[in-house]
């Protein structure tokens, strides 16, 4: 079985020395072949630069995933054209920099990744069904598997997405919310299928930003700098057990995990 880990959007600092505790210590037990992380609020929770991803990448990282922050970091489009192991959003509007879907070679065998992004409560992108329609007929990925990170607000969207992929791509995991929700699950025609990963940072707060910040904006309507919070830091995500031969999902578990010392000591984010 090879041992598929991703792991639910990370934020800030504290998320980032979450990442590396967790990941190192899980690839260096062999817990993990093979990690995608959403890295789309690394940066002090707006986007990725180019440094802090190749970080990621030193740290376990095989492939990255992006959202609706994407271009928050002025230099990510370049490295995005020139990076084979990072993805944005398939959907995005043509002529973008980079690429919605990256296959790995890995050791096991090649492994294809899809970044989604929805569009109910969010911006007007291109339709994220028909975008992967389009891509699962014109261009065939090279067998092994596919893992699919769908960046949506409404529950009710991925849950849709989860049923249309089913069979055809053996994982979607949901990212964007940073809740993790508890309906993991291999769907009918087997694939591994949850609504949202969670978050890898701070749960003592507002969706990794630091709670009295977010309280003053909800009583006042005033605009503030929401700041990265640091304490009570867990990693989220899912692990998935998969077939090597068939690139099916065999099974696949919720990961919420404390890491004691990822809130750190700095006054950055």
């Amino acid at each position: 079985m090879i041992r598929i880990v991703m792991v639910g959007d990370v934020v800030g600092d504290p998320g980032r020395r979450a990442f590396r505790s967790v990941i190192g210590q899980m690839k260096a037990q062999g817990m993990a072949d093979f990690v995608v992380v959403n890295a789309e609020n690394a940066a002090g929770g707006r986007g990725v630069s180019s440094a802090l991803a190749d970080q990621m990448f030193e740290q376990g990282a095989d492939v990255i995933t992006l959202g609706d922050h994407t271009w928050d970091q002025k230099d990510i489009g370049p490295y995005l054209q020139r990076s084979g192991r990072i993805v944005r959003p398939i959907n995005l509007a043509p002529g973008c920099p980079g690429r919605g879907v990256v296959t790995v070679q890995a050791p096991f065998g090649p492994v294809t990744v899809v970044n989604l992004i929805g569009r109910v409560f969010m911006s007007p992108y291109d339709c994220p069904f028909r975008a992967m329609d389009a891509w699962l007929l014109s261009d065939p990925h090279p067998g092994g598997m596919v893992l699919v990170d769908f960046h949506a607000e409404a529950t009710s969207e991925k849950i849709v997405m989860g049923r249309y992929l089913d069979g055809r791509v053996t994982a979607m995991a949901g990212t964007h919310t940073h809740v993790q929700t508890s309906d993991d699950r291999i769907l009918p025609k087997g694939t591994a299928y949850i609504t949202d990963m969670g978050m890898t940072g701070s749960r003592d707060s507002a969706i990794g930003r630091d709670l009295e910040s977010i309280t003053h904006r909800f009583l006042t309507g005033m605009s503030d700098s929401f700041k990265v919070a640091k304490r009570d830091v867990v990693l989220e995500g899912i692990r998935l057990e998969v077939d090597r031969v068939s690139g099916r999902a065999v099974s696949i578990e919720r990961l919420r995990i404390p890491v004691a010392d990822a809130a750190g000591d700095q006054q950055g984010e």
